[in-house]
């Protein structure tokens, strides 16, 4: 006798239900590999593909949706489209589905997925890309292209007046030109949208330092000189360098106006010449009230005895209100040997790390710490007598032990 509730034994409708959900499955795996892509990177049909390659630059994927590299590469392609597409910028970065608009794909000789071409501005022909499908490779493929229409446009252009104070570098005069003094330099692509914005704020910067010797404003064009960039590691646009006698001291993340950017400057000179007036001490034979420790120092530094350690940041009003009294506080411990007054500049690249590891979550943050292990956090009056009585307390306690 049949069963009633034949669904379940009936071959056919088992086989129509896995049919429906294995449908269902690709569907929602499509949803999920692209889901992001509608916000960044532009989609063209053969109703609009022809008229809008012509208004500017266009690097387009060519792909299927069930296609495994396509799938694999939609990620980094979405990467570069929030690099690149924006409002002001002369490239766009698209992509055509060919199971949609397959007539279109074959025009433009697609024969395989995914196809990625660059077409220039004006012309309906593509550049196949034929290299290694990580963004590195598909920038470098986009500055050789920019950089050939950038030359043709500069030929039928007078070039831009110099602005005062602002050096261009370039392979042959960029290792001279920083071997010795301190500069600030921004590495750039022409067609980088944030670099165009950035420009005048630049040309501003280095025109109100011109007449200061001490700082170079300088700028780097990396779709010219590559191996300048490649000696920096330079894998964005902008990029802000602080270079000190030809070495990399610092990378600038801070907001871009005139204000913000001349203020790290001038922070930045001031920690140079807080560097060389300690080698000038040293040299003299003197000794340093305040051991000044950097992630690299930071462990041995502290290994033995009491430490009691400032983390401070340049900028911070509280830390240099502080800075007279930490040095009176190290003057007074300069006789006993078991105790270290320390600070640590968290706004450098070599300690950025150590502060986090240590829970540095303001400025100044005062740790005291015996052996290498942290004990306590002072959070008390930031006067001379009761820092000074933290300090002994610590060291009193730990006699009674």
């Amino acid at each position: 006798m049949e069963p009633t509730n034949s669904i379940y034994f009936n071959p056919f409708k088992v086989r129509l239900l896995m049919i429906l959900f294995f449908v269902l499955s690709v569907i929602a795996e499509i949803g999920i590999c692209y889901e992001d892509e509608v916000v960044h990177t532009v989609r063209y049909t053969k109703d609009n593909f022809a008229d809008e390659i012509k208004k500017k630059n266009h690097f387009v994927m060519f792909y299927a949706p069930w296609c495994g590299h396509c799938q694999r590469l939609g990620p980094t392609w979405e990467q570069l489209a929030e690099m690149l597409n924006e409002d002001d910028s002369n490239i766009r970065i698209a992509k055509v589905d060919c199971t949609i608009d397959g007539p279109l794909c074959s025009e433009h000789d697609v024969t395989g997925y995914p196809t990625l071409k660059f077409f220039k501005v004006g012309e309906e022909k593509g550049i196949k890309f034929r290299g290694t499908r990580d963004l590195p490779s598909l920038t470098t493929f986009i500055n050789e292209q920019q950089g050939s229409t950038l030359y043709v446009q500069d030929i039928n252009s007078s070039p831009p007046e110099a602005v005062n104070g602002l050096l261009e570098l370039t392979e042959n005069n960029f290792n001279d030109r920083v071997a010795t003094g301190h500069h600030f330099v921004k590495f750039y692509a022409p067609w980088c949208g944030h670099c165009q914005k950035l420009a005048p704020t630049w040309e501003e910067l280095a025109n109100s330092l011109k007449n200061d010797n001490s700082i170079s404003i300088s700028k780097v064009d990396c779709t010219q000189h590559r191996s300048v960039c490649g000696q920096f590691d330079i894998k964005g646009y902008p990029t802000l360098l602080w270079i000190e006698d030809g070495k990399k001291i610092d990378k600038y993340t801070g907001q871009r106006n005139h204000e913000e950017l001349k203020l790290y400057v001038e922070t930045m000179l001031d920690k140079s010449a807080e560097k060389e007036a300690f080698k000038d001490e040293n040299r003299d034979g003197s000794t340093q009230s305040v051991l000044s420790l950097t992630g690299d120092s930071f462990n041995h530094g502290i290994e033995k005895g009491v430490t009691f350690v400032k983390f401070f940041a340049p900028w911070c009003g509280h830390c240099k209100r502080l800075a007279p009294t930490w040095e009176s506080l190290g003057k007074k411990f300069l006789s006993n040997g078991n105790v270290n007054i320390v600070k640590v500049d968290c706004t450098l690249d070599v300690s950025k790390k150590l502060c986090n590891e240590q829970e540095v979550d303001g400025f100044p943050t005062l740790f005291l710490y015996r052996d290498g292990k942290k004990i306590s956090e002072y959070n008390g009056s930031r006067n001379l007598d009761d820092l000074y009585d933290f300090v002994m307390n610590q060291l009193q306690t730990h006699d009674e032990l």
